[in-house]
């Protein structure tokens, strides 16, 4: 039996449909990443999962209950962690801990122990006393997914963890993750950073409540159309600029200090950038065919979408 499966499953508001004929599988023990920009109907998706709200159509089980008839009883089997975790800023970590202990009602026998046992695992030991409005925002995202993991859930959602968190914290906080599926437990997570989803076992890409593609990280880099010329030079938006004006059959896209340009015949592209900056006496430091990223994948299958 999959940890997760919906079919059809189906969000409206009114004329918006915010998921659409959602159908996938998660296994147990996987991690899964959701991935989309803001609006694609992550949150949604995940709300309905949890059993917080109903869907209009189809239908969702995880870990074989119907997440609309057995919202309560699914409760014992899954963690949530919303983008904005409810942690009481005037109680400390260990009283948070202990508040949602007893909302999971949690027996005080044994209590301290797996109280403890979190702390150590989320590096908030030397913190317990630490009001959780004092906290940093990585050490509140930790908290958070210590409270989500009070009741040993064999299920963990997580809604944008990291958004907004320190590089240095993301880093800790999927070590974190990576130990939670060792131990056997489901994470579905949802992202923005396409970085993050390249470490999940499998990625579904939606986009307007659609699901657009669904598999390893690796096979989803199969989908891209085309072929990635990395473009590097002293003066990348200038170079931006000049290629967006003059070059045909070629998409071009800023990436930090380098320039990603996507073509459908790479030796003619590569003759085509080289003459043009050439041309205007921009000086080609590098150009070369690369790897697509996810992020790449992404911007090829939405735009093949919308031509």
């Amino acid at each position: 039996m999959d940890a997760i499966s919906t079919d059809n499953l189906t969000k409206r508001f009114g004329s918006l449909t915010a998921v659409d004929r959602l159908t996938l599988s998660v296994a147990r023990g996987e991690l899964f990443g959701l991935v989309g920009s803001d609006g694609a109907g992550k949150t949604t998706t995940m709300r309905m999962l949890c059993g917080i709200m109903d869907p209009s159509e189809g239908s969702a089980l995880v870990m074989g209950r119907h997440t609309a008839r057995e919202a309560e009883a699914l409760k014992e089997e899954i963690g949530y962690m919303s983008q904005r975790f409810g942690l009481y800023p005037d109680l400390t970590v260990l009283e948070n801990l202990h508040f949602y202990a007893d909302i999971y009602g949690l027996p005080r026998r044994g209590r301290d122990e797996k109280i403890s046992r979190l702390l150590a695992f989320s590096n908030l030991t030397p913190f317990g006393k630490r009001l959780a409005g004092n906290l940093s925002g990585g050490m509140k995202q930790k908290l958070g997914l210590a409270c989500a993991l009070i009741h040993t859930p064999k299920v963990l959602f997580l809604d944008e963890p990291t958004n907004g968190v320190d590089p240095v914290s993301r880093r800790d906080f999927w070590r974190i993750l990576y130990q939670l599926l060792r131990e056997g437990v489901t994470v579905f997570v949802a992202t923005a950073y396409l970085d993050e989803a390249d470490r999940c076992n499998r990625v579904g890409l939606i986009h307007r409540g659609r699901l657009l593609a669904c598999d390893t990280p690796d096979n989803l880099k199969g989908l891209m159309c085309g072929t990635i010329l990395e473009v590097r030079t002293a003066d990348t938006r200038k170079t931006a600029r000049l290629l967006r004006e003059r070059l045909r059959g070629g998409s071009v896209g800023i990436f930090g200090d380098r320039l990603h340009v996507v073509t459908q015949d790479a030796k003619e592209t590569g003759f085509a950038i080289e003459a043009i900056l050439r041309g205007e006496g921009v000086l080609l430091q590098s150009l070369r065919p690369m790897e697509p990223s996810l992020e790449d994948v992404l911007v090829s299958v939405l735009n093949s979408e919308t031509t």
